[in-house]
């Protein structure tokens, strides 16, 4: 089947002309607006990305900020708007590449960026970071994709808002989220949180990049990459390019800083720095080299900052999350990726972040009334033993498992209110119908307050949670979908012994 595409259709005034490229986080195209007989870029985000019903708020607050940045090397944000389901952003069509393509060319060609061309980009790249962060705009996600070198010879940043529009911790598209990590800054992947600094350590990322053929951190699995960026020392520039000015080495180091206070503390600072080496560089032809023992990817799991990991997703995302964390803060050994014999963590991640759809959780929990009310009959048309007489609590535990389910598809924490209480109910029901000791209400009946607090806390706790929430209401849903089954169970199977001992 052909790949689904706006080709010849209409977006608000804009007429879609043809496809540009495709990203992790959207499709781009060439667009026409007849009225002013312009052709622009138009970036339709992925809708599959939009899960949050909060989404279209954030993305007009956003694009707006976005909208409002008029810099030579910003990429100029002309509209933005939604239609149906697709959330687009017009922008100034840029004739040229990225800098990621530039840096295949040299690579091919087996030669390293000259060192004037890589200062006269980084410069128009601060440049704008410098304009952007006056006004009050971080970018949080740069990397060589999102900068433009156009056929005039200017670096243009683009992209501007796009992480956060979205929200960065569910960017976790195959591909997308490794390349964003390799140039993430410590504190964004670790907590979530990014400011100026979060910029410049990428920029950092990226000016290393340009300097040796290679990002600093590499691994297979985008954890490993994080957690390298985390604890790992930085590799030195001159190990690949022993003639590298020094000068040039002491601005990536500080820029690469693991604490954002220890690096620049604006672009402008940066680029103040740069200046002062950028007339004694040379823009002779520089032959690449093979990386040297290190450099090649590794699964390296290091330091005990991985315990400390706030954004789930980015944890989910790991091919190994079964290794067991270290020891102790004064022993930190590196840990090598492993298989754990009993426990497949990585399944249950699946299990967990990819939920069944509304329709097919209905028809689970309908299924499951069926299934145990079929199995009662049958067991009393087999045996004459009425699993309902003492065992009718079971079906409390289907109707949790229900709701249960619906919160596991829609990760909607409010629906785990009536699945808590339901199931709390069921629990206190199920023990005195199977023991028929209704007489212990005069003491069970303080575990209402305690079930219905409960109920209203947890989703109230979840809710705030703005990197994992849905995540753990997924998980917390699913845990309770087991546990209502179970029970269901457990609730059937004494309930034929009560029946067949005291009948």
């Amino acid at each position: 089947m052909a790949p689904f595409t706006l080709e010849g259709q209409t977006l608000g005034k804009y007429r879609v002309l043809e496809a540009l490229g495709r990203g992790g986080m959207a499709q781009v195209y060439r667009g026409y607006h007849p009225q002013l007989d312009r052709y622009v870029a138009i970036k339709v985000l992925r809708a599959d990305l939009v899960e949050d019903k909060k989404f279209l708020k954030r993305f007009r607050q956003e694009a707006h900020a976005v909208s409002g940045l008029r810099h030579a090397n910003i990429v100029q944000v002309f509209d933005f708007d939604a239609q149906d389901d697709f959330y687009y952003m017009v922008m100034e069509l840029l004739e040229g590449d990225t800098l990621r393509a530039r840096l295949n060319e040299f690579r091919l060609k087996k030669q390293r960026m000259p060192l004037t061309e890589i200062v006269q980009i980084l410069t128009d790249a601060l440049n704008g970071l410098e304009y952007a962060h006056s006004e009050g705009v971080i970018h949080r996600d740069i990397k060589p994709a999102n900068i433009m070198l156009t056929k005039k010879g200017q670096a243009v940043l683009t992209d501007f808002g796009i992480a956060q529009i979205i929200g960065s911790t569910q960017a976790t598209v195959s591909g997308a989220l490794m390349g964003t990590l390799s140039y993430m800054a410590p504190e964004q992947g670790l907590e979530g949180q990014c400011d100026a600094r979060s910029d410049i350590y990428s920029l950092g990322i990226v000016l290393y990049e340009m300097l040796t053929g290679y990002t600093p951190f590499d691994a297979d699995t985008p954890l490993a990459i994080l957690m390298k960026h985390l604890n790992d020392p930085l590799p030195l520039p001159s190990k690949l390019d022993p003639g590298l000015p020094p000068s040039l080495e002491q601005i990536v180091l500080k820029a690469l800083s693991k604490a954002p206070e220890d690096r620049y503390q604006s672009a402008g600072e940066i680029a103040v720095a740069l200046q002062e080496v950028a007339e004694k560089l040379s823009d002779e032809k520089r032959q690449a080299v093979l990386p040297p023992e290190g450099f090649a990817p590794q699964v390296v799991f290091s330091g005990d900052s991985r315990q400390h990991i706030v954004n789930r997703q980015v944890a989910s995302e790991d091919t190994d999350m079964d290794i067991q964390p270290v020891a102790s803060a004064e022993n930190k050994p590196s840990i090598a990726a492993s298989k754990s014999k009993g426990f497949d963590a990585k399944r249950l991640n699946q299990i967990v972040e990819n939920p069944p759809s509304v329709v097919i959780s209905v028809l689970y929990g309908l299924g499951l009334f069926l299934v145990f009310n079929m199995f009662a009959a049958m067991v009393l048309s087999i045996t004459r033993q009425n699993i309902w007489n003492v065992g009718w609590a079971f079906e409390i535990y289907l109707a949790a498992a229900f709701f249960t389910l619906l919160a596991w598809s829609l990760h909607l924490p409010w629906l785990l209110t009536p699945a808590i209480i339901i199931f709390g109910n069921a629990v206190i029901l199920s023990y005195t119908a199977l023991t028929g000791r209704w007489n212990d209400w005069v003491f069970l009946w303080m575990l209402e307050p305690v079930i219905i607090a409960s109920a209203i806390l947890i989703p109230m706790k979840l809710q705030r949670r703005a990197e994992d929430k849905i995540y753990l209401t997924r998980a917390l849903s699913l845990l309770l979908t087991v546990l209502a089954v179970l029970l269901t169970i457990s609730t059937c199977w004494f309930s034929f012994i009560v029946d067949l001992l005291f009948r």
